[in-house]
């Protein structure tokens, strides 16, 4: 009987694991690098093995800005249509990265629709330790090659933080 019940309760939670969300699943604010004021809230999302990330929202700017400063296509890039003719809003700027290991995704890309560059993305969740972070935060990495790139880390947020910015 022991037994039977270690399985259940084993299997029970292997099932739980399955279904439960990565952690960098979810909203986000970004910052500005110099100001730190908030520049676009996002939703995170995985659909089947690939993580997607698109902006609800813009401080500051018009909610419905073009991305005219893109090309017009981008190799990859998940959605049909013109790209500099797409608002801001609502199309996936990044997409295409693989799960390393848990709140690990990677061999990605990201779009920057202000300035219409797209680079090899990698995200990485860091859970608030009081110490150097102090809120979950999402590092959200942009290289051109070789390593050689910038991080930003955006501020986990309810989905009403994440689409509210104006």
């Amino acid at each position: 009987m022991k037994k039977l019940l270690s399985v259940l309760v084993v299997s029970f939670f292997s099932i739980i694991s399955l279904f439960a969300a990565d952690p960098c699943e979810g909203y986000w604010i970004s910052y500005d690098d110099k100001s730190g004021k908030a520049t676009a809230g996002w939703h995170i999302r995985v659909e089947g093995d690939i993580l997607y990330g698109s902006i609800l929202s813009l401080a500051g700017m018009d909610q419905d800005t073009k991305a005219e400063n893109c090309k017009p296509s981008y190799k990859g890039f998940p959605i049909e249509g013109k790209v500099n003719e797409m608002n801001l809003i609502g199309p996936t700027w990044i997409f295409g990265l693989k799960k390393e290991a848990e709140g690990v995704w990677s061999s990605g890309h990201v779009i920057d629709p202000e300035s219409g560059g797209m680079y090899k993305c990698k995200m990485t969740f860091h859970k608030a330790d009081g110490k150097k972070y102090k809120k979950d935060c999402l590092e959200m990495r942009g290289e051109i090659g070789l390593g050689i790139g910038r991080s930003q880390f955006w501020l986990s947020a309810t989905k009403d933080e994440a689409a509210g910015l104006r």
